[in-house]
């Protein structure tokens, strides 16, 4: 068995259980307070980190097609894999995992898979030929206790984001898979039935004392530790019970009913941290355009002036923010306004007489033109006596 890093002096121990007695721990909890829980995630999907009080685990999720087995060629496969890092505790040795990983990586294994908290049918591509492969890898960053909770919250937090690429059957005989690309197809989301949350208690003098969530120094003293993984339902997906330490069975339905209302409240905090993930990607993949806010267009208004000589005269071009010195004309400046609304009415009516009075002022037009054009100018006043002479001639 792996030698604990730090060793309680009998002064210490006693100080512990002490307190313990008492209702109050070293950290100033009680004896059913978890400590402070931050989840947070990965650029990439189906990457977690979790930090547990000063317990800092870290989630990654990855997949691959492989074989299934042959007794159960519908369903994929799902594999809990840990490592314990020197950085997290210098009793944690490089290469072939101790027996605290195996411990960690079965408690953890035996709540999900045996739970079937994930759909294992919904991974398969091709009967008895294709089907997807679930790796969890568990990296223990730091020890400060309690790392089958941690390490438990991670892998549900990396699940619940991951997603695998999708795949459709082709070829002659429809047994070929092909894999699209994420930019060419979104990637499916694993499909989650519920979530079975780790609570462990430890016990402290003779089983009479329990506390939830110890510490490193805590687990240093205690005679036994026990491992209930609840989902929020309350439904008992596993128990699990370390040290030599006897428990009654009254001890045992008490921690039961507080595991239970703790695993909800844990629940809660993993689906609100993904929730928020998974909007703040979503905003970060979408590029919108504030077309609800008004857009300011500057539409160039001209005018024109008649001369004594009937010729016309260009003013200078005014921007809408000039509308009270937008002509001359009185014409036009009765139909102006002061208000910001009346602008593009000013616009409308103002085109309208530039179109209507170069018509008329122009050589060879119809006399239709002539008579729908605005303000007649001098030219227009004086016609020919023969064209008098024959509107009169049609009335008649």
């Amino acid at each position: 068995m792996e030698h604990l890093r730090w060793r309680p002096t009998v002064n210490e121990r006693a100080f512990i259980e002490r307190s313990l007695e008492s209702d109050l721990r070293v950290d100033g909890r009680h004896s059913f307070d978890f400590r402070t829980l931050k989840i947070t995630f990965g650029r990439e999907d189906g990457s977690s980190e979790v930090q547990l009080g000063e317990t800092h685990v870290l989630g990654y999720v990855t997949a691959q097609l492989v074989q299934p087995y042959r007794d159960r060629p519908n369903e994929g496969t799902l594999a809990i894999f840990t490592e314990f890092s020197p950085m997290a505790d210098p009793v944690f040795e490089p290469g072939r995992p101790g027996e605290s990983a195996i411990e960690l990586g079965r408690v953890i294994d035996r709540g999900l898979r045996e739970s079937r908290a994930v759909d294992m049918e919904s991974l398969c591509v091709v009967a008895g030929k294709h089907v997807w492969s679930v790796r969890v890898d568990l990296h223990i960053l730091d020890n400060g206790g309690n790392l089958i909770d941690a390490a438990n919250i991670a892998a549900l937090a990396a699940l619940s984001t991951f997603r695998r690429p999708e795949c459709t059957t082709g070829g002659d005989d429809g047994q070929q898979v092909i894999v699209h690309d994420p930019e060419a197809r979104d990637p499916i989301p694993l499909t989650i039935h519920h979530m079975p949350i780790a609570v462990t208690f430890a016990y402290f003098g003779e089983g009479n004392i329990v506390v939830v969530d110890p510490t490193y120094k805590e687990e240093a003293v205690m005679g036994g530790r026990m491992t209930a993984t609840i989902n929020s339902n309350g439904d008992i997906c596993s128990i699990q019970k370390a040290g030599g330490e006897g428990v009654m069975s009254s001890v045992v339905m008490q921690c039961l009913r507080i595991a239970s209302v703790k695993a909800a409240d844990i629940t809660s905090k993993i689906k609100k941290a993904v929730d928020s993930y998974t909007t703040e990607k979503a905003l970060k993949k979408v590029k919108r355009l504030p077309t609800s806010l008004p857009q300011k267009i500057n539409v160039t208004d001209v005018t024109m002036e008649d001369k004594g000589d009937g010729e016309l005269e260009t003013q200078t071009v005014k921007t809408p923010s000039d509308v009270q010195e937008i002509s001359k004309d009185p014409a036009t400046m009765g139909k102006a306004s002061s208000h910001e609304d009346a602008q593009p009415m000013l616009t409308e009516s103002s085109n309208a007489e530039v179109k209507s009075t170069s018509s008329s002022g122009a050589a060879g037009e119809s006399e239709e033109a002539q008579e729908t054009g605005s303000p007649k100018s001098l030219k227009d006043a004086i016609k020919p006596k023969h064209k008098r002479k024959k509107k009169k001639t049609d009335r008649s």
